[in-house]
């Protein structure tokens, strides 16, 4: 199986300088960007484009349309999230988030367009291809991960709320999006994406627990944000629930679960050595190997 990390990076460029164009306000062009370039480890663009590979997709075009919406939508919840009215976060990726360097206002817009660029690209893609019966799947599919009741919205939307059950708040605000990625990934490869789920969940809810201890016990230099928000904030975190080692532990069977659970396809095996590989990275520095 290719490097879907190689894969697709190209594919994201491309796809944002179709949005991000001359004939677009200077400002909401260079924040857009500004907000994609450069990316974190694209996770979710990777095990959506991995997924689709595994399945042996013959419908290239379209994983990479599905991993590219996918990365939009997680770019486009980093700048509302980073935003004054929630975490008000000055720092994201080692530099000013995008409200500290473009203003609220920008801000609020770049999200809001990288949200629309996300359904475009898939929607483009429908148009200019004649296979295009997948498209509808795997555009509900993102749609449930960004909107409510189990989406990013809803988890954002959870914050606000007075009490919530960790696990739930987990599952909206970050497992959703991995669910999508990894059920996007089998829609766009034609195959059943409900068996897929799981693998989703479990990454998903593991990367947020994984957040929690950093934001818990991380150094806000080399994670390049903040840190002590959720304390700051009130808001829910595994370690504030159950512990370090509570955290750590859940971050281990979540992981090995996530492994466990997924499908037989042809490229299984080299899927269960991507997502170890990735979810290594998961691992804050202080944890070392006992959380490996």
């Amino acid at each position: 199986m290719q490097d879907p990390l190689l894969d697709c990076e190209d594919d994201i460029r491309s796809y944002l300088e179709e949005h991000a164009t001359t004939q677009c306000p200077p400002l909401l062009a260079q924040a857009m960007e500004y907000a994609v370039f450069p990316g974190g480890a694209r996770v979710r663009p990777q095990l959506c484009m991995a997924v689709a590979l595994a399945n042996n997709s013959s419908d290239r075009p379209l994983a990479a349309a599905a991993a590219t919406a996918v990365e939009f939508l997680h770019c486009a919840s980093l700048v509302h999230d980073d935003l004054p009215c929630f975490d008000d976060a000055t720092e994201r990726r080692g530099k000013p988030s995008v409200h500290a360097k473009f203003g609220e206002r920008i801000a609020v817009l770049t999200g809001d367009a990288l949200i629309v660029a996300a359904f475009q690209t898939l929607a483009v893609h429908a148009i200019h291809n004649v296979r295009a019966e997948r498209v509808p799947l795997v555009l509900s599919i993102l749609a449930r991960g960004v909107g409510a009741p189990h989406g990013i919205a809803a988890g954002q939307a959870w914050e606000c709320e007075p009490s919530v059950d960790v696990a739930r708040y987990h599952r909206a605000k970050t497992g959703a999006l991995f669910i999508a990625a990894t059920c996007a990934g089998a829609a766009s490869a034609g195959v059943d994406p409900g068996p897929w789920m799981n693998l989703g969940a479990c990454i998903g809810e593991a990367f947020q627990v994984a957040d929690d201890i950093k934001d818990a016990i991380g150094d806000a230099e080399l994670l390049g944000k903040p840190v002590g928000i959720d304390a700051k904030l009130g808001r829910p975190n595994a370690v504030h629930e159950i512990g370090l080692d509570g955290a750590t532990d859940r971050l281990k069977s979540l992981l090995e679960e996530g492994l466990e659970s997924v499908p037989y396809c042809a490229g299984r095996e080299s899927l269960v050595r991507l997502v170890r590989a990735q979810s290594a990275r998961f691992v804050p520095e202080k944890m070392g190997r006992s959380a490996a």
